[in-house]
């Protein structure tokens, strides 16, 4: 959930942060980790998904890749922001790009003029900005975070073209059975009953289920669909609920294990590499993390303030693999955590993506089967009558 926190920052006053944290007293947090004297936080009433739906219309990477180009062709921040602006043609693109230059033709700084826009610029982002203010390298700091986003989007876009055809070939395969049971078994059990013969055990328990189903098919689907209205309106607590459940899963839990700690470790990584302390950074990427391990990833933040190493706390919380820990200590050793934890990142996706390669190759065949044992028994024992009907008369 997102909270907007009004507080007082030095040489600037008063300003209002939009945090992403799970409750309020993890949004205090993360906002006194900024630097900030908290005056009040509330949560944000919008309607659900409205902020997700404003950032994904807003081309959020696009921006960032020309914003690069024009800053590097010489053009000053309010120049390359009044361009960008002039030459949108998408309206809610031009409302967000008129908003930024408004916001800079008063003054304020690039970070202070997207705080004022969280529902399309997520936290990271200004945090990244604001960093590279005090470095004054915007074009780099951008960089790092274009290919950040393009290594998330990689691995997300990976794991959904898999994910594809097994969906499909289970939606595909429920509705063929659903229609089999509420449609053609029922006129079945309507031949049968008018034969008056005694059918086998296994045809009987078939004709029930098509009677069930063509009988309260309205109800059930009228259920399905509120079902889904209500997950889709409650749909933070059905994923935090639906990530614990998976999480308890032996094989499929680790690996989702290792999915969100790849995208913890590069996060950070990206949060260092601009200049982030450690501690700060920790508390910004919490709500990256589901449930489950923002606890773990709060004792572990402590640990690191009471002066306990990067790598002792990660361990000891349970935020690390073998491979994770040992670059860890490199890390510190070197000095450099930010390209250590990268190196991280890039491991376990690597890892990650040859599991799922590995699954799909194994789940699609598996898939296929039974879904054709399914459907084979359900004609099986629809003709089954007919067959032995046919047996007793030669």
């Amino acid at each position: 959930m997102q909270f907007e926190v009004r507080a007082l920052k030095a040489n600037e006053g008063l300003v209002l942060l939009a945090i992403d944290a799970p409750d309020e007293a993890a949004a205090l947090e993360q906002a006194r980790a900024q630097g900030v004297a908290v005056l009040s936080a509330r949560r944000q009433r919008a309607l659900p998904g409205f902020g997700q739906r404003l950032r994904g219309r807003f081309p959020l990477l696009l921006f960032s890749q020309e914003l690069v180009a024009l800053l590097q062709a010489g053009l000053s921040l309010p120049e390359t922001i009044e361009t960008m602006a002039e030459k949108e043609t998408r309206p809610d693109a031009r409302k967000v790009l008129a908003a930024m230059r408004n916001r800079l033709f008063e003054g304020r700084s690039l970070s202070q003029a997207l705080e004022t826009l969280p529902d399309v610029f997520p936290p990271l982002y200004v945090a990244t900005v604001r960093a590279s203010e005090r470095t004054g390298d915007l074009p780099e700091a951008l960089k790092r975070y274009i290919g950040y986003q393009e290594r998330l989007d990689s691995v997300r876009k990976k794991a959904v073209s898999s994910a594809i055809y097994p969906v499909v070939l289970l939606c595909v395969g429920t509705l063929v059975t659903l229609f089999l049971l509420g449609y053609v078994v029922p006129r079945f059990s309507a031949i049968y009953a008018e034969t008056g013969r005694d059918l086998p055990l296994l045809s009987r328990v078939l004709l029930q289920w098509g009677e069930l189903i063509n009988r309260h098919g309205i109800g059930a689907v009228s259920a399905l669909l509120v079902t889904i209205v209500a997950g889709v309106l409650m749909r933070d607590r059905v994923r935090g609920a639906a990530s614990a459940l998976v999480m308890r899963v032996p094989a499929l839990g680790e690996r989702v294990f290792v999915y969100h700690l790849a995208r913890f470790y590069r996060t950070t990584g990206m949060l260092l590499r601009g200049g982030t302390p450690i501690v700060t950074a920790l508390t910004m990427v919490t709500g990256l993390l589901p449930v489950e391990l923002r606890e773990r990833l709060g004792r572990a933040t402590q640990r690191i303030r009471d002066g306990v190493s990067i790598s002792t706390a990660m361990t000891e919380c349970g935020l690390t693999t073998p491979v994770a820990t040992r670059m860890l200590r490199v890390g510190e050793s070197s000095g450099d955590m930010a390209e250590m934890m990268d190196r991280i990142a890039v491991f376990h996706d690597e890892e990650l993506a040859r599991w799922v390669d590995w699954f799909t190759k194994l789940f699609e065949p598996l898939l296929m089967a039974i879904i054709g044992l399914v459907i084979g028994a359900i004609v099986v024992l629809m003709y089954l009558p007919i067959f032995e009907l046919a047996g007793s008369v030669q």
